[in-house]
């Protein structure tokens, strides 16, 4: 085994924490395997929060006070 693939399963489960923590904050109950019933408005509003949540992160973590610009 590689080591990135030892860093992929890593982020697959940093991910899926994740997801799992942002559904809970918004009431979304989600199982462990096929979520096939929530609805589309459901998913979309994790996913988007997991988004807004790792842009945030990614700012914080970056230097020159988060502008890539510079």
């Amino acid at each position: 085994m590689s080591s990135s693939s030892g860093a992929n399963r890593g982020m697959k489960q940093q991910l899926s924490g994740l997801k799992t923590e942002v559904a809970s904050s918004l009431g979304v109950n989600l199982k462990q395997g096929y979520n096939g019933d929530i609805t589309a408005r459901e998913a979309g509003s994790i996913g988007g929060e997991m988004v807004k949540r790792m842009i945030a992160y990614a700012e914080k973590n970056m230097g020159n006070n988060g502008n890539m610009m510079k």
